[in-house]
């Protein structure tokens, strides 16, 4: 069964993160990996368009499809829309505590789950969302480095 997860609907129920952070998305999305893995399933995270949007409208990262709605739409709309062009709207879990889209969804045939227990499972397994930018520096870097200033005694 796919799940299309209400991406911003997610992020305002985690403990973990913020609507106020700039990197919500990101954070979100590596901290639904483990989820994805550990289910098998296919996961597609669809957010409203943000201010001034520099990432991709679509990219993966790992098994996670991350979808940014057009300019003039919503994630909603995208949300709904692929649920209802699905020939098969009943296979997708859709992930979302907004009443009206879990209504047009579960009229499509779709089930639902609410943000508020996925935000539960995912809070009560503890983990915070990996902080990309704190990445070691690669071996190639670490030779560029040695070779620029010198070893060190």
């Amino acid at each position: 069964m796919p799940i299309l997860i209400d991406g911003h609907n997610l992020v305002g129920r985690l403990s973990m993160l913020s609507l106020e952070d700039p990197d919500d998305e990101e954070k979100l999305t590596r901290l639904l990996q483990p989820y994805q893995a550990r289910s098998g399933k296919a996961v597609t995270i669809v957010f409203d368009p943000g201010a001034g949007q520099a990432l991709p409208r679509t990219r993966r990262l790992g098994g996670i499809e991350v979808v940014f709605a057009p300019r003039g739409s919503s994630a909603d709309d995208v949300i709904a829309r692929r649920v209802r062009r699905s020939r098969n709207p009943g296979s997708w879990l859709v992930v979302t505590s907004d009443r009206e889209l879990a209504e047009t969804v579960t009229r499509q045939g779709a089930r639902v789950q609410s943000s508020d227990d996925l935000a539960g499972s995912l809070d009560a397994a503890g983990e915070d969302p990996p902080d990309w930018r704190e990445e070691p520096p690669s071996p190639e870097d670490v030779e560029l480095w040695l070779a620029l200033f010198g070893k060190q005694d």
